[in-house]
């Protein structure tokens, strides 16, 4: 048994990536800890497939359907009736992957904040929370969101990659903050780390997430700070105690995990980073973003 129950709120396990031994890849979640996953859709296509792909693992599989801000510009007559009927299925637990994305610009902004909006408006209306997607795009992203008002149902800003000020506004709001391995990267004076030490982004008001296959948590990077570090080293962590339940994991040599394809499993050192970086017990953490998924997405 791993030493934590664990969330991961966002896995793009529709990835090609996973198409030969997604079997494996979940096993291996398992083992990890984790007791949920929730698969992302990004467009209207994709949104189908994972449909289709939780279907065959009940109870553990959950699924967003929704538009990526990327995906915007293929947005049709169709579509908002096409979300709407996936929204219907029971194990379709959010609104997106939508939101705003000004740093890549795959489709218009203009195209994006229209997109977006109509979102946030289903999500009103079916009163589902929402998985946000946010690239340097803050300021919009509070006025579309505030035009709501009191309406607005929970929400997540996923694998949040902004700075303090901007997740202390989006707190303020009574949004959740969706923190991904990229911690481990970023070195800025005003980002995740700098808000995790200070406390100005709490575990009260976090959730855990992959992103599988992106954002790989590469805990011995040397620009890690030592401090940190000793927290997290396989020898001493909970991380090498999962290695000892289990021949199928490895998080000590990440066999499993890489930059090439990050997997559900590694969500147990995104865990530990964040413990490492607030000062908290890598249970305590564990705990209240478990109970926080669960409570947001009302997970069974």
């Amino acid at each position: 048994m791993a030493l934590y129950e664990l969330v991961d709120i966002g896995a793009n396990l529709g990835h090609p990536s996973y198409q030969k031994d997604l079997n494996e890849v979940l096993d291996r979640a398992k083992l990890a800890g984790l007791s949920k996953i929730m698969v992302t859709g990004t467009s209207e296509t994709i949104s189908h497939e994972c449909a289709k792909l939780v279907e065959k693992h009940p109870g553990f599989l959950y699924f967003t359907a929704g538009v990526h801000p990327h995906d915007a510009k293929y947005w049709n007559d169709g579509t908002l009736e096409a979300l709407k009927a996936l929204q219907e299925n029971p194990s379709c637990v959010a609104v997106g992957e939508c939101g705003l994305d000004f740093n890549r610009n795959f489709s218009p902004q203009d195209v994006q904040k229209d997109v977006f909006a109509k979102q946030v408006s289903l999500a009103v209306q079916l009163r589902k929370p929402l998985f946000i997607h946010e690239r340097e795009a803050h300021e919009d992203m509070v006025r579309i969101l505030t035009e709501v008002g009191t309406s607005l149902p929970p929400a997540v800003i996923h694998c949040f990659t902004g700075t303090v000020d901007e997740a202390k506004k989006y707190l303020e709001m009574g949004l959740y903050i969706g923190l991904t391995g990229f911690l481990w990267k970023d070195r800025s004076d005003n980002g995740v780390q700098a808000g995790l030490r200070s406390g100005n982004i709490p575990i009260e008001k976090l959730v855990l997430e992959t992103d599988a296959p992106y954002m790989y948590p590469k805990i011995n990077d040397k620009k890690i700070p030592k401090e940190i570090k000793d927290l997290i080293t396989p020898e001493t962590s909970a991380l090498h105690k999962v290695v000892e339940y289990s021949l199928y994991i490895s998080i000590k040599s990440f066999q499993f995990s890489s930059f090439n394809r990050n997997e559900p499993c590694s969500l147990a050192a995104v865990c530990e980073l964040i413990a490492a970086f607030s000062g908290r017990d890598p249970k305590e953490v564990a705990r209240i973003t478990t109970e926080n998924a669960k409570r947001i997405y009302k997970l069974q």
